[in-house]
């Protein structure tokens, strides 16, 4: 395809001026580069397609000479690698000489924090967000961390602390309700009853709208039903797991809608404490192969962009074929074996 914006962009202010329809084309360009790349070198696909709209956000609203996003593992950093100044070298991901699969601060100033597996980038964020106010910097610090990162022991030892008061923080949950395979435990069923609290997001902005149009009476009635909005939102909101930690709980919000992404991040900017967004995305976004078989696309080797399948169908068995099969052969002899896998069973 032409690019018609991703080629005049090489540092984050260069997105600043684009308007809501360029911004919504820039998102297919990064897509389409993505595929493109990753079809040939190899990669996580499903993640980074699934965080474009989410990129663009952050990049369009934050000033990243002095804010900084911290990105729980790599698998989200295609797009903001393409968008700060490595687009020509993109074709290299992964290559030797070329550019990492993983956020590194050697490879730009954009990039904040080294990151290979997941859970970190909170307790990291916070402690950037820590030393600004030290410092008395007005910077954002902005962790971006998957709902499968958020379920680690050291996400929560960050956002415990993250509830104390620190200013310019803002925790970005990519709840695209997968880890590496499909999510399970108390907290993915407790943020799925957190993303179903859409309907009551939709409703609340009804009524608003509705009653402000009430001659006279309209907008004071909305300004008192906003002073006991903690209440209500103590009644019916999901979200009250982060409320009840001192953390300001905002969405959820569809992560593919940018004009939805830019004005809740406006939003959260303006809360002088902690503040947690929930965003939903769905890993693959935009590319079926993908959107149908997630798992096999987050971490896949050279493939055909237009059937989704690998161009080596007879590739030699990696260590992991080897040990599934070895695994599952001997407990086809003793039923007291027990296999334990960390978000991979696939």
């Amino acid at each position: 395809m032409a690019y018609k914006h991703l080629y005049h962009i090489n540092s984050p202010k260069d997105i600043k001026n684009m308007n809501i329809k360029e911004l919504q084309e820039l998102s297919a360009e990064l897509r389409t580069k993505i595929i493109e790349t990753v079809s040939k070198n190899g990669g996580h696909l499903a993640s980074n397609l699934g965080v474009v709209e989410l990129t663009i956000a952050l990049h369009k609203t934050f000033d990243l000479e002095q804010d900084k996003i911290i990105w729980d593992v790599g698998h989200q950093g295609y797009a903001h690698k393409l968008l700060t100044g490595r687009r020509d070298r993109f074709s290299t991901l992964r290559k030797k000489g070329g550019i990492s699969g993983f956020i590194n601060p050697k490879e730009s100033k954009y990039d904040t924090f080294l990151t290979g597996h997941s859970s970190t980038s909170i307790s990291a964020a916070l402690g950037i967000a820590k030393t600004n106010e030290l410092n008395g910097s007005q910077a954002y610090t902005i962790s971006v961390i998957g709902d499968g990162a958020l379920t680690g022991g050291l996400a929560f030892e960050g956002l415990n602390n993250a509830g104390e008061g620190v200013k310019n923080f803002i925790v970005v949950l990519n709840d695209n309700n997968m880890s590496i395979s499909r999510n399970v435990g108390g907290l993915s069923t407790y943020l799925s009853n957190a993303r179903a609290g859409e309907t009551y997001i939709e409703l609340k902005s009804g009524v608003q709208r509705t009653l402000e149009k009430i001659p006279g009476a309209g907008e004071k009635i909305v300004r008192s039903i906003k002073r006991t909005k903690h209440s209500i939102k103590q009644l019916l909101v999901p979200g009250m797991l982060f409320e009840n930690m001192g953390i300001t709980y905002l969405g959820p919000v569809d992560g593919h809608n940018t004009t939805a992404l830019i004005r809740i991040i406006q939003e959260a900017k303006n809360i002088d404490h902690a503040v947690l967004i929930h965003v939903c995305t769905k890993k693959g976004k935009g590319y079926g192969p993908a959107m149908e078989n997630p798992s096999l696309f987050h971490g896949i080797g050279p493939f055909n962009p237009r059937t989704g399948l690998p161009n080596n169908l007879n590739a030699p068995q990696s260590y992991t074929d080897v040990f599934a099969e070895a695994i599952c052969r001997e407990a086809g002899k003793n039923d007291k074996i027990v296999a334990i896998t960390a978000a991979m069973e696939d």
